[in-house]
């Protein structure tokens, strides 16, 4: 009766004004807005091009993996960034934030550095991991500060204003990476060492937020917490379901940019545009293009801009509800960016998924945040690293041996010497990846513009897209499923 009874008079409340909730935040919510703001800053700084660098056929300094590589990469990044805070998320409650926070920001140096070094498949992707783990230790303990400050009142905004300072970085990190990446590719890593470095400064002013977790309990107790919470049901159908929509929306940094750099033309928005040189364009085989980067850029900001109100309108709206909305016109947005070559159709795409990430990613978190129980905020928001987990991390995987198929152009090319030219399978062989392009383009006697077009109208690439949009659709259904089930659980609002 008593749950029943506070869940009626939660409903009964009175919205609070928007600025009212404002100045209800804490000075260690504003700190932890800062430090997330400049990690995210570092880390977008590499995630935006960083799937040029490993895979590009035609970046003179990058690495030459293949996509199948990356994907690897990528899988084993996400496991690593995504599994390990369901447990620092428990120890974090346990033993405080400042210490795991301190932790992370050493990791994620000597993560960068490894990167900016190491060129071999094995020690560059320990550098990924070491990224990655530092990633993962910062999470529980920022989020966890962000919760104790916030209520049912103003966890909406709240929550808003976070995504919000997450996406300052990320849109910033494209330009930081391009001015970088025009000294050196190493540049670029060690750059966003310095930056992430200077979170140690953030944190000398960091006052240490009560968890509500105790102190007491050995490493284990901590990590028998975490198991027996994991597998109670409703947060194990939660997590199902939302690995689908992870394992869509990851697509706009592991696979997009590639395939922009590939198949896009952005040459008519230079003309618009009138751009003839600057930071934004680059010089290509197919003349003058917008940089990948800055088309991925719209995501980033189009939050910046856009977070707080549309936060602010659906606060009014059942959290699941909200999802379900999101993850549909997110998915509808992933197949547009990639079912023309149109560079503005392309950005309409982008638009389209942006706002569906808005109206969705947010309230993943916040819901979580209010399903936990005192004293489990963040081992809860450890839990929301795991759909992301397993979405990223298989999504990698049979992204990156789909493009290597039906996306990369270098692969296309060998494919259109062998079955329409007749070149024999031993030449073909011996034409490396990185030359595949130039080779069509001499035997053939046509302009890089018009083999990009031959390939595209013959193998149709943009097909790639239909099954991560269709998972992601899936993943919304079972959203619906679940929301109805939610309407009988009266302990929170849902």
């Amino acid at each position: 009766m008593s749950t029943s009874s506070n869940s009626i008079s939660v409903q009964a409340e009175r919205p609070v004004p928007f600025m009212d909730q404002v100045r209800s935040f804490t000075r260690p919510f504003w700190v932890a807005n800062i430090m997330e703001m400049l990690e995210r800053l570092a880390y977008y700084g590499v995630r935006v091009v960083i799937p040029i660098y490993i895979a590009s056929a035609e970046d003179p300094a990058g690495l030459h993996f293949t996509h199948t590589q990356k994907g690897t990469i990528f899988a084993w990044w996400a496991l690593m960034q995504c599994l390990l805070p369901i447990f620092t998320g428990g120890f974090a409650d346990r033993y405080g934030y400042k210490k795991t926070i301190a932790a992370s920001i050493t990791l994620k140096i000597v993560g960068y550095i490894l990167m900016a070094t190491q060129r071999e498949f094995g020690m560059f992707l320990v550098g990924c991991l070491t990224l990655a783990a530092g990633t993962a230790i910062f999470k529980p303990g920022v989020q966890g500060t962000l919760v104790q400050g916030l209520n049912r009142n103003n966890s909406s905004v709240g929550w808003g204003f976070f995504y919000q300072v997450v996406n300052i970085g990320g849109f910033l990190g494209p330009p930081l990476a391009g001015f970088l990446h025009a000294l050196s590719w190493p540049h670029v890593f060690y750059g966003c060492a310095i930056i992430v470095s200077l979170n140690y400064i953030s944190l000398f002013t960091y006052k240490e937020v009560d968890s509500g977790g105790g102190v007491r309990g050995s490493p284990w107790e901590v990590i028998k917490l975490t198991m027996v919470e994991f597998f109670r049901p409703r947060l194990l159908l939660f997590i199902g379901i939302m690995s689908g929509f992870w394992l869509m929306l990851n697509q706009l940094w592991d696979m997009l940019p590639n395939f922009i750099e590939d198949w896009v033309d952005t040459s008519g928005i230079v003309a618009a545009l009138g751009l003839n040189a600057g930071m934004m364009v680059a010089e290509t085989a197919r003349g003058l293009q917008i940089k990948q980067e800055w088309l991925i850029n719209l995501n980033p900001g189009l939050i910046v801009v856009f977070m707080i109100p549309v936060a602010a309108l659906v606060a009014r709206i059942r959290r699941l509800t909200s999802i379900v909305l999101g993850i549909l016109l997110a998915a509808l947005g992933l197949v547009v960016s990639g079912y023309t070559m149109s560079g503005a159709m392309c950005l309409f795409g982008i638009f389209l998924f942006s706002f569906g990430e808005m109206i969705s990613s947010p309230k993943m978190n916040e819901y979580l945040a209010i399903i936990a129980p005192p004293g489990k905020k963040a081992l809860y928001l450890g839990y929301a690293n795991m759909p992301m987990a397993i979405g990223w991390a298989y999504g990698s995987y049979m992204g990156g041996k789909i493009y290597d198929t039906l996306g990369d152009k270098a692969f296309l090319a060998l494919r259109y010497l062998r079955e329409n030219v007749g070149m024999a399978a031993d030449a073909v062989d011996k034409i490396k990846r990185t030359d595949a392009i130039s080779v069509l383009q001499t035997t053939l006697g046509k302009s890089p513009v018009e083999v990009t077009t031959l390939l595209w109208n013959t193998y149709h690439p943009y097909k790639l897209w239909y099954l991560f949009t269709a998972i992601g659709v899936v993943a919304a259904i079972g959203m619906m499923i679940y929301s109805q089930l939610a309407k009988k659980w009266a302990n929170y609002e849902a």
